[in-house]
C-alpha cells in the first residue's frame, strides 16, 4: 500500500473498481453512495475513512477536518487516473463522527472554497455546515411491513396520507418551545397517526438543509437527515416505528433545485458542475436557487442514486418529487426573452423529461412495491402512466386542479354556489386520465391563504360544517387522500413553521368533533372497498344526478369489487335542510345511512336518517327504483343496500 507518511493518507485504497468507473462514466451508476463520499473502512488492517469526491476541474482536492486541524493542505487526495474525474484518497485514524470538508481549489478563476461532501450520510446540525463520517448499519424490524408493503401500497389499496412537518407539529412548550426529536416522534407522532387511522405519513424533507425557514426544499444534504431532530439510526427508529404500527412512509424529495450556499453544491469545482451555466436554464428565477442539470450523466446518476439510497438505506415507501412541473418546462416562471427553447423550438425540457422517465424506470426495477408521487401542476399528459406507454412513470400524481377548483367552490358564500356547481362536476371530466392524490397540503394553508376553517364562510356554526363538508366530499371523490397536520382538528391560524400545532383547540367541543369525523372516516374508508379498489378506474364511479345546481347537491355512487358493492353519497352545500330528497338507486331494497358528517359527535345537528329507507317503484335519475333521502344542512350522507 503506498502511504505518504508526512500527509498520513493512503493513495492506492479505492473503493473503486474499473466496473464502478465505467458505470459512472456512461451515466448507469446509481448507488454511487456506495463509492462516493466518506467510508469507514480497514486497508491493511489499519482503520480509517475512505473518501472520494468528483470534482473534475479541480487543481487540487483536500480533506480538512477537526481530525487534522482544519488544515486546507494535510491530507491531499489524488485524482484517479481514467478521466472520471474522482478524486480519493484513504485517512488512517479518521473514524465515526469525525468532521469534515473538501478544501477544493479549482483549475479556473483562482477559485477556493470549503465544501460539505454531496454524498455524506451525516452532517452537522445547522448553523453549522460540514459533514460527519457516519456509518448507516442499523438492525431493523420492520420486516412484518416490508414483506406486505406492496399491497399497502397497491394502486387499489386505501391510501389516506398525513402530511407532517416535524419542526411544527407539536413541540416541548414547558421546555423553552424546542422541537420534538426523532425518538419522542417515534412515540408521540406514531401513536396520534395510529389512533386517526391514517394509513400513510408524508414528511416534509428531512434532507439536510441549511435553513430551517425553507420547510427543508432548500436541500443540501442528498443523502443526509437532517440533525435538527436528532441521528440517522433515530431517523431509521422514527420510520420503523410506523412500520411496526402499520403506516406507512412517503417522503418529500427535491431534485429540481438546491440553495446556491457556498458550502454546497453550487459552483462546485469552480465550475458549474451540477448546475447549468446558462442562468436561464441553470437558476429558478421565484426561489433564488440553482437548477440541476440532468442532461449530464453524473448529475442524473447523483439524483437517481440518491431516490435509491432512502429506499435502501430508510426502508421508506414512497417519495413525493417536488416541482416537477418547474423541471417540465423551459419557460417555466420565465417571461419571454428569459428562456432559450430547445433544439425543437419547442419548451419542454427535453433533458429533464429523459431524467425523470428514467428515475422512475429505475425506482420501479429496483422497489416495485414502493410509489413515486409527482407534485405537478399543469395538464401533462400521462404523468402517471408507464414510460413504455409514453408517460413519465410515476405511480401517483396530486390532483391540483381539483384543490383549486374545490377550495375557490367552498370559498363562496352559500347563496352563490350554484352559480359555480361546475366547479365541483367539472373534476368528473378528467379524473380517471390520472391515478390521482387528492391533496390539502401545506401550501394552502400559508402566505395569506388562511387556513381551511377560515376559508370557509359564513359564522362558526357554517365554517365548520363546510369544513366537514369538505372532508367528507373529499373522501367520497375518486382518488387517494393527503391532508396537512392541523386540518384534522380545524386550526385556525395559518401553519407557521416556527411553533407547535394549537392543540389547546381540542378543548372545544366543535374542534373535537372534526378531529373525530376524521377519525371516523378514515376508518370507514379503510375498510369500505367501494370507496378506495377502483380509484383510478371508471367503473368505480357514477353520477346519479350531477346537475342539481339550482339546490347544490350532487349525488354519485362509488362501486367496490362487486355489482352490489355500492356506497350511495349525497352531498348538499348549502346550509338549508333538503327533506323528501328522491334519488334513483341501483337496487331495491333496503337502504341504510352508514355515515353522516352532521351528526351529533361530529358537532353537527343530528340532522339526517336515522331509519333504514325502503326503496320505491319510483323512477327517478334514469332508474327504476329511487329512496327518499332527509339532506342534512352543509352535510353529507353516505347509503348502503342493506337488504332486499
Amino acid at each position: 500500500m503506498n502511504v505518504n507518511s508526512e500527509k498520513n493518507i493512503y493513495h492506492d485504497a479505492s473503493l473503486l473498481t474499473d466496473f464502478d468507473v465505467g458505470l459512472f462514466q456512461a451515466g448507469k451508476h446509481f448507488r454511487l453512495y456506495e463509492k462516493l463520499g466518506a467510508h469507514l473502512t480497514q486497508r491493511e488492517g489499519v482503520a480509517g475513512t475512505s473518501f472520494a469526491v468528483w470534482a473534475p476541474n479541480a487543481q487540487t482536492v483536500s480533506v480538512a477536518g477537526d481530525f487534522n486541524g482544519w488544515d486546507r493542505h494535510a491530507h491531499k487526495l489524488v485524482l484517479r487516473w481514467d478521466n472520471s474525474g474522482i478524486w480519493e484518497g484513504f485517512i488512517p485514524g479518521v473514524g465515526l463522527r469525525a468532521v469534515y470538508k473538501f478544501f477544493i481549489a479549482s483549475k479556473y478563476n483562482g477559485y477556493c472554497a470549503e465544501k460539505k461532501d454531496p454524498y455524506s450520510f451525516c452532517c452537522e446540525t445547522p448553523p453549522q455546515t460540514a459533514s460527519v463520517v457516519w456509518d448507516l448499519d442499523y438492525t431493523w424490524k420492520d420486516q412484518a411491513w416490508m414483506s406486505s408493503r406492496k399491497k399497502k401500497n397497491a394502486l387499489n389499496a386505501p391510501m389516506s396520507i398525513y402530511e407532517v412537518h416535524l419542526g411544527s407539529w407539536c413541540r416541548k412548550i414547558e421546555d423553552g418551545g424546542r422541537f420534538l426529536s426523532y425518538q419522542e416522534l417515534s412515540s408521540q407522532l406514531v401513536d396520534y397517526v395510529r389512533s386517526m387511522g391514517f394509513t400513510h405519513v408524508e414528511l416534509m424533507p428531512v434532507m439536510d438543509h441549511p435553513f430551517y425557514g425553507s420547510w427543508g426544499y432548500q436541500t443540501l444534504g442528498y443523502f443526509a437527515s437532517t440533525r435538527i431532530y436528532g441521528n440517522p439510526q433515530e431517523l431509521m427508529q422514527l420510520i420503523e416505528a410506523f412500520h411496526q404500527n402499520d403506516i406507512g412512509v412517503i417522503l418529500d424529495w427535491v431534485p429540481s433545485h438546491f440553495p446556491s450556499d457556498e458550502h454546497g453544491l453550487g459552483y462546485f469545482d469552480g465550475t458549474h458542475l451540477y448546475e447549468h451555466s446558462d442562468p436561464q436554464k441553470g437558476f429558478h428565477p421565484d426561489w433564488k436557487c440553482n437548477i440541476f442539470n440532468n442532461g449530464r450523466n453524473e448529475v442524473k446518476e447523483f439524483l437517481i442514486s440518491s431516490a435509491l439510497f432512502w429506499f435502501d438505506k430508510y426502508h421508506v415507501d414512497g417519495l413525493r418529487v417536488d416541482a416537477v412541473a418547474s423541471m417540465l418546462y423551459l419557460d417555466y416562471s420565465r417571461q419571454e426573452g428569459e428562456w432559450t427553447p430547445n433544439i425543437h423550438g419547442g419548451r419542454d425540457n427535453i433533458e429533464s423529461i429523459e431524467f425523470i422517465e428514467e428515475l422512475n424506470e429505475v425506482v420501479y426495477a429496483n422497489y416495485p412495491d414502493v410509489q413515486m408521487v409527482a407534485e405537478e401542476s399543469t395538464a401533462w399528459a400521462k404523468v402517471s402512466h408507464p414510460t413504455s406507454v409514453g408517460g413519465l412513470g410515476f405511480g401517483m400524481k396530486w390532483n391540483m386542479g381539483w384543490m383549486h377548483d374545490t377550495l375557490e367552490y367552498f370559498k363562496k358564500n352559500t347563496i352563490h354556489r350554484k352559480y359555480h356547481h361546475n366547479e365541483l362536476t367539472f373534476s368528473m371530466l378528467y379524473a380517471f386520465t390520472e391515478n390521482f392524490v387528492l391533496s390539502l397540503s401545506h401550501d394552502e394553508v400559508v402566505h395569506g391563504k388562511r387556513s381551511l376553517l377560515e376559508k370557509m364562510p359564513g359564522d362558526d356554526w357554517q365554517k365548520f360544517a363546510n369544513l366537514r363538508l369538505l372532508f367528507s366530499y373529499m373522501y367520497a371523490h375518486p382518488g387517494k387522500k393527503l391532508l396537512f397536520m392541523g386540518s384534522e382538528i380545524a386550526q385556525r391560524s395559518e401553519w407557521y413553521h416556527e411553533q407547535s400545532l394549537d392543540w389547546h383547540l381540542l378543548e372545544d367541543p366543535f374542534h373535537q368533533g372534526v378531529q373525530k369525523l376524521i377519525k371516523d372516516i378514515n376508518g370507514f374508508y379503510k375498510n369500505e372497498p367501494a370507496l378506495h379498489v377502483n380509484d383510478f378506474e371508471l367503473k368505480g364511479f357514477e353520477w346519479i344526478n350531477p346537475n342539481d345546481w339550482e339546490q347544490s347537491v350532487l349525488c354519485f355512487m362509488r362501486r367496490g369489487l362487486t355489482k352490489e358493492d355500492v356506497l350511495v353519497v349525497a352531498c348538499n352545500f348549502t346550509p338549508v335542510p333538503r327533506e323528501n330528497y328522491r334519488i334513483g338507486v341501483p337496487f331495491s331494497g333496503k337502504w341504510k345511512e352508514v355515515f353522516n358528517s352532521d351528526d351529533l359527535s361530529y358537532g353537527g345537528g343530528g340532522i339526517g336518517n336515522p331509519q333504514e329507507i325502503v326503496s320505491e317503484d319510483d323512477a327517478s335519475h334514469g332508474r327504476r327504483k329511487s329512496i327518499q333521502l332527509t339532506l342534512p344542512p352543509l352535510g353529507v350522507v353516505y347509503l348502503k343496500r342493506t337488504g332486499g
